[in-house]
């Protein structure tokens, strides 16, 4: 498995720009981040993940929560946006987790949620590749932070409450 950081590709100095300046617009223009994520499943089972551009490793679609919306607001919208995934039963929520790998401030609300794709989605600047995977055949790269969020979601133990 590869480390968070990690990847077979490295990142360029653009999206390491891009990810550094999004994260500083951020911590100026809000006092605490606040993002979800959602293990999304489809009717065989298989778990929806992504790429993106500006960071290495595959993850489980998300966001940020941006001010006046709601948390479930934020998923729909970034379910859509990083998939073109529709929710068929209700999220949910998981657990709340302190993410301070990111900053001293961050939060992620997690789900899991059954989903369904109205069309698949094409690569482009920020998701440069997507799909279902069993469960068992993971993409290599797939970050440590998924791996251990699909082991809460086995509910052997109690969450960690960091990302």
């Amino acid at each position: 498995m590869s480390d968070d950081a990690a990847s077979d590709e490295p990142r360029s100095w653009r999206n390491r720009l891009f990810g550094r300046l999004l994260h500083s617009y951020f911590v100026l223009t809000r006092s605490m981040t606040m993002g979800v994520r959602a293990a999304c499943f489809d009717t065989q089972g298989r778990i929806f993940l992504v790429r993106h551009s500006y960071v290495a490793g595959w993850h489980m679609p998300g966001g940020g929560v941006e001010r006046r919306e709601t948390v479930e607001q934020a998923l729909i919208k970034e379910l859509r946006e990083e998939g073109n995934l529709v929710m068929t039963t209700r999220p949910q929520i998981v657990h709340v987790y302190f993410n301070n790998r990111t900053s001293k401030r961050d939060h992620v609300v997690f789900y899991r949620v059954e989903v369904e794709q109205t069309a698949p989605r094409k690569p482009d600047l920020e998701i440069v590749e997507s799909g279902f995977f069993p469960l068992d055949a993971l993409p290599a790269g797939t970050t440590k932070a998924t791996y251990r969020r699909l082991k809460d979601l086995e509910g052997d133990g109690p969450p960690s409450n960091y990302w």
